[in-house]
């Protein structure tokens, strides 16, 4: 398939990136359904580690098995997958130039207690070794580790665009001066999104925002400057403005299993605020497939304006 306009305009944003980087990042802005659109869907299926597999996968006992979950990104005609290592290896030789898929490599786990953060678990050879497209990190902006975590991610980025490979951030802030409300409020995760630009990240992953505003500081400015945050569409626009003036892939993440037409509003606020796209796991992957596949259809025809 030719590439087209739009990405081409995209991957122009992305100026100190190598080929291989920007080659990736066609891959997936070229597959799927929304192939050439700019928008991405990609599945992402590391709950099992964060919230253990009954938690996960008891809903719906077929999404235990790696292999229905790569079958059910292609048959849904999604962007990508990503997962943590075990789960992409198994199925990485059946499905290989299939999907593309992203390594998600670090994570955490419900047993812990503690400081938020994640153990990394995964690397770069992983990564080339699996036929990724790029690598998947979570950050915890505010957490009293967040600055290991940046390192991290800081090393993982040098070694992964030197071989090519995408870098997907995972954006949550929690712990320090972020409250548990505001961990979705608007200037908070506009904050988020924008280290993560800052960090070097080619595509970013926050939760849709609030209209709470969390830091007393920063609320201040959105209330002097009056910043329209009275829609999800107005939310997502700010969150869009704040990763580069809307030059970075921004994807919202679906978060907790909620009723279709309540997900489905949501999907059209991302499209409606510019958003790249949304990265939907628990409330895609915990139906029978049917319904996934359904919800999934959807939600590819709300980013290509058919709904």
């Amino acid at each position: 398939m030719q590439m087209t306009t739009k990405v081409k305009e995209i991957l122009s944003w992305y100026e100190g990136e190598c080929p291989g980087v920007k080659a990736n990042l066609a891959r997936l802005l070229m597959q799927g359904r929304l192939a050439g659109t700019g928008k991405l869907v990609i599945l992402p299926v590391d709950q099992g580690y964060e919230h253990g597999p009954a938690r996960s996968f008891a809903k719906n006992p077929a999404a235990y098995d790696p292999h229905y979950l790569y079958q059910l990104a292609i048959d849904a005609g999604l962007s990508g997958y990503a997962a943590p290592l075990g789960m992409l290896e198994q199925g990485a030789d059946s499905y290989a130039g299939q999907l593309p898929t992203i390594l998600k490599v670090n994570s955490a786990n419900s047993l812990a207690d503690g400081t938020p953060d994640q153990a990394v678990h995964g690397g770069v050879e992983d990564a080339l070794r699996l036929g990724c497209v790029g690598i998947g990190f979570t950050i915890y902006p505010g957490s009293d580790a967040c600055y290991d975590m940046m390192e991290e991610l800081r090393e993982l980025t040098i070694e992964a665009k030197a071989h090519g490979l995408a870098v997907v951030t995972w954006s949550y802030p929690r712990g320090g001066q972020v409250t548990k409300q505001g961990e979705t409020a608007l200037d908070i995760v506009a904050y988020a999104a924008h280290m993560a630009a800052l960090m070097g990240s080619n595509i970013i992953k926050v939760k849709p925002p609030t209209d709470h505003l969390d830091l007393a500081a920063a609320a201040k400015v959105y209330e002097s400057e009056d910043i329209d945050r009275s829609t999800l569409a107005a939310r997502i626009k700010h969150v869009m403005q704040a990763s580069f003036a809307g030059k970075r892939l921004v994807v919202f993440s679906g978060g907790e299993a909620k009723d279709t037409e309540g997900l489905l509003n949501e999907i059209r606020q991302i499209r409606d605020g510019g958003g790249s796209g949304s990265i939907i796991g628990r409330n895609s992957f915990q139906r029978p497939k049917a319904d996934a596949m359904a919800l999934l259809d959807d939600v590819i025809k709300i980013y290509l304006g058919e709904s």
